[in-house]
């Protein structure tokens, strides 16, 4: 016989306890519901992942067989239809190159996607994160915000091109020693960006935080930096390295080290700590 759990007040009060009262009002209404030994949220969850498992399984079985038929005869597909093609020819990295575009693409779907460069990193797509950075005649743009177009004649240097064979640009080494990046997604667009802030800085270019803009000055405090790179993010949080980075090149006085080797002993301290054995 199942057992109505409306008969023993101890695991009716349990589930009842669970429910508004609204709910409670329901569930004395209803005929007797058998042996149940869970809660109405386990057995709600456990019902709904059920569904939902069983629901992917059949949409990857209707994916397989669909992937392997074989298009009918004479089946038109729609293809892609560029509109308001222009021919642009532009340097990229100092090699000339030609490319028939739709007039809406952007800088960087044109180096990604038709150059293969694939250095200039797609992030936010919306000019807020500096991942796209990189240099038209020397000046750093967002590619994502660039439309191809409008470089006839320009030239445009991506991360791939800062260096000089096996030979890496100042600034490359100087983030791989100061430890400028985690992930290394948002690198190039602040290597490219941190280049073009250089540039900036020799040509005296003053900032928001500029102590004095009458007075012309190349030398640029750590603050300058982290003003003018605040267009490139880090979600790694490597910002004390790019700047120590940038500082070091642009200063040409050794930047003091963010980070270090943690000691054997600090080590094996800290797998005492733990619960490990030390080595």
């Amino acid at each position: 016989m199942p057992h109505d759990i409306r008969h023993d007040p101890d695991r009716r009060d349990d589930l009842f306890a669970e429910l508004s009262a609204d709910e409670a009002a329901l569930l004395r209404e209803m005929p007797a519901l058998g042996d149940v030994g869970q809660a109405r949220r386990t057995f709600m969850m456990q019902t709904s992942g059920g569904g939902i498992g069983l629901f992917a399984a059949q949409l990857l079985v209707t994916e397989s067989a669909l992937a392997q038929m074989a298009p009918a005869a004479g089946a038109a597909s729609a293809p892609v239809v560029a509109q308001n093609v222009v021919k642009v020819t532009f340097q990229v990295n100092g090699t000339p190159r030609t490319l028939d575009l739709d007039s809406r693409v952007v800088l960087l779907d044109a180096l990604r996607e038709r150059l293969a460069l694939t250095g200039s990193k797609k992030g936010c797509d919306q000019g807020q994160c500096g991942a796209c950075t990189v240099l038209v005649d020397g000046q750093r743009v967002l590619s994502c915000l660039t439309l191809a177009a409008t470089l006839e004649g320009r030239e445009v240097t991506t991360i791939e091109g800062l260096a000089k064979g096996d030979r890496l640009h100042p600034l490359q080494a100087a983030f791989i020693k100061h430890d400028g990046f985690q992930c290394g997604y948002c690198t190039s667009g602040q290597i490219c960006s941190a280049v073009g802030l250089l540039d900036e800085a020799r040509r005296g270019q003053v900032s928001h935080v500029t102590g004095n803009v009458a007075k012309t000055t190349t030398r640029l405090t750590d603050d300058e930096i982290r003003e003018r790179m605040s267009g490139n993010i880090c979600r790694c949080g490597a910002y004390p390295g790019i700047v120590a980075a940038i500082q070091e090149v642009h200063s040409g006085r050794q930047a003091a080290q963010t980070w270090g080797f943690a000691p054997e002993t600090s080590v094996a301290i800290a797998r005492q700590e733990d619960g490990h054995a030390t080595v």
